[in-house]
């Protein structure tokens, strides 16, 4: 009877001792997942004939209040007056129009893929001549274009702006731009995009950032999936997959299946430098080799205080005058350290550095530019 309790005990502690096991291997494989930065393909690559159309049209936006062209400065606004009134059986040709409520705009939007007939986009309005002011103006009837020359939409409506302009006597104020503006649902698509997705037999993916390796993994997450070998890297750029069996004629599902795959994402060693706006933005694989930095600056700072001089009261001659005060100082940045970073430094150990250093970002984007050129810097730099 003890040498069964004894057994009992004994798978129990073994199933104890398990379970603890278990748990040790996943708090230890939970730092690893965590710090593998992984995405998407949904959100690293468009598929192929899966794209947006431009498509672009001149109107009119009639109904303001003397805020718009005026005829005499923008001739194209009085011709395509006159072309739209005759249009509508009114015969104002060879008269004189002095109206300063219409303007001419171009009409922009974006035909997104596989849209209907009939389905409502947005549309964008910019001033073509002196006009001041678009609010609350009407785009009379508009046919959008595509790159083919086909008209794809047609654009109507009141014309919203998010700026405005306020004058007075002694001057004026102008917020965000009240020459362009946006109407919501203000286009009718009228010609869909003769593209069946359901027709081809295979598919291209296009990646946004092209890389080999990111290509190359994503052809490997994919086969993985399919357990086949059904995709593979073309290049950098793309990823070729053949329809596999069981997909013919439901490409959706395979996309879709496809979209929510994992994988991570590499990207090369880059320094992106933004010069007007001091931004700088430094990938996680930057190194930099054995490299000494100092960072001082000459600063002269001359400042005029001039102080008037006059004759005491009630002599006999004397005339006031101004005597110049300058106040000169120079500051040769004797304070500034120089500092040593090791090679093989990370980013962080990078910024750490220029940050005890006292340097702005302004300097910080010299100091990079400087790196490169004597060769410690182990990336790519992109000047904005």
């Amino acid at each position: 009877m003890r040498n069964i309790l004894n057994i009992k005990r004994y798978k129990r502690f073994g199933l104890r001792m398990a379970i603890a096991q278990l748990v040790l291997i996943a708090a230890i494989a939970l730092p690893y997942e965590a710090n593998a930065v992984s995405t998407r393909i949904k959100d690293i690559v468009s598929f192929e004939g899966v794209r947006d159309n431009l498509l672009v049209g001149y109107g009119l936006v009639v109904g303001l209040n003397g805020t718009g062209d005026s005829l005499g400065n923008s001739p194209f606004t009085e011709r395509s007056v006159t072309a739209m009134l005759e249009r509508l059986g009114v015969q104002v040709r060879n008269s004189t129009m002095n109206t300063e409520n219409i303007a001419a705009v171009m009409v922009t939007a974006t035909l997104p893929p596989f849209t209907n007939q009939g389905t409502r986009i947005d549309v964008s309005i910019s001033s073509l001549g002196d006009a001041s002011d678009l609010k609350s103006g009407t785009l009379v009837v508009t046919p959008l274009m595509g790159a083919d020359g086909e008209v794809y939409a047609v654009a109507q409506g009141t014309v919203h702006v998010g700026g405005f302009t306020a004058t007075g006597d002694g001057g004026s104020v102008t917020q965000n731009l009240p020459t362009s503006g946006r109407i919501a649902d203000g286009a009718i698509v009228e010609r869909e995009l003769p593209f069946d997705l359901a027709e081809l037999t295979e598919i291209r993916m296009a990646l946004r950032n092209p890389d080999f390796t990111t290509s190359r993994r994503i052809a490997a997450v994919i086969n993985n999936f399919l357990d086949s070998n059904a995709a593979h890297a073309e290049n950098g750029s793309s990823v070729k997959m053949a329809l596999p069996d069981g997909f013919e004629g439901n490409i959706v599902d395979l996309v879709t299946d496809i979209e929510q795959l994992y994988v991570e994402p590499d990207q090369m060693a880059r320094v992106v430098i933004d010069e007007r706006s001091g931004v700088i933005v430094m990938g996680k694989e930057v190194r930099i080799s054995t490299v000494a930095i100092a960072q001082g600056n000459l600063t002269i700072s001359i400042n005029e205080t001039p102080q008037v001089s006059q004759p005491q009261a009630f002599a006999q001659q004397g005339e006031t005058t101004v005597v110049p005060r300058t106040d000169i100082e120079v500051t040769d940045g004797g304070d500034q350290r120089i500092a040593v970073m090791n090679g093989g430094v990370t980013l962080q150990s990078l910024v750490e550095s220029l940050n005890e250093l006292g340097i702005g970002p302004r300097d910080i984007i010299t100091i990079l530019q400087s790196i490169k050129a004597a060769g410690a810097l182990q990336a790519d730099i992109e000047v904005l």
